[in-house]
């Protein structure tokens, strides 16, 4: 069960890491971005899927963690930009009680190491436990400020979406070049490259999320008859 359950791992991280690539260079909004936007979604949650179920089997608490955090993001970024009425329902509730216990399950396992004598926990340090246990508050509390709005729309809508998405393709591709750098030559070792495409999800994540803050700076309500009271909001099309 293993063999199978680890070569559609592997198959669904290659094309999560390829796919999400492609989708976060194209034109959002475009159909190119949602065709790679699919295969990004539907190759991601198999993966997260897929590692949580081996983790379970080799009784490895950090990585369910972290698999289950992984397809939460996946799923609530699609649930944002499929969803055009921006109101939450019955699903976000229940997201919001998972990544609550994610976030509490990491950050109980972070002081657990920091005070462990060996500075360990289930093989890790505190240090990617106090990562991925900020990562589930921040979700969290851009969940909890949905519901008690009752809508996400606008740029705050499109920025939920990115940031998901973009750190959802973070896990696929450090998971990649950066636990596994042994499957690689050495010269990309020796310079560093590997590194950087691992952490290049994060620089894009930061720059999109910049322009999308400045595009709707840049969308000043004015006309050069007046004022513009009232307008359509903004799709998840960003340039």
């Amino acid at each position: 069960m293993r063999s199978p359950l680890l070569f559609l791992h592997i198959i669904a991280g290659t094309l999560g890491m390829l796919s999400g690539f492609v989708a976060v260079f194209l034109r959002k909004g475009s159909r190119r971005h949602g065709l790679a936007g699919k295969v990004f979604v539907i190759s991601m949650l198999c993966l997260s899927a897929s590692g949580t179920f081996l983790a379970v089997m080799k009784s490895q608490p950090g990585n369910i963690l972290g698999g289950t955090l992984t397809f939460y993001l996946v799923a609530t970024g699609w649930l944002t930009a499929r969803r055009s009425d921006g109101e939450p329902g019955l699903f976000d509730w229940g997201a919001l009680l998972v990544v609550l216990a994610v976030g509490a399950f990491e950050m109980t396992y972070a002081l657990e190491a920091a005070m462990s004598p060996t500075g360990m926990k289930h093989g890790y340090p505190p240090g990617p436990y106090f990562f991925f246990a900020s990562i589930a508050l921040i979700a969290a509390t851009g969940d909890v400020r949905m519901l008690v709005r009752r809508r996400t729309s606008g740029t705050q809508r499109i920025a939920r979406h990115l940031w998901r998405m973009c750190f959802a393709l973070f896990v696929a591709a450090a998971s990649i070049f950066l636990a596994r750098q042994h499957l690689f030559p050495a010269f990309l070792r020796k310079t560093g490259a590997l590194i950087f495409l691992s952490v290049l999800p994060l620089l894009l994540l930061i720059f999109w999320l910049i322009r999308v803050r400045f595009a709707n700076a840049w969308q000043r309500p004015w006309h050069r008859s007046g004022p513009v009271l009232a307008g359509p909001e903004p799709s998840l099309s960003v340039r």
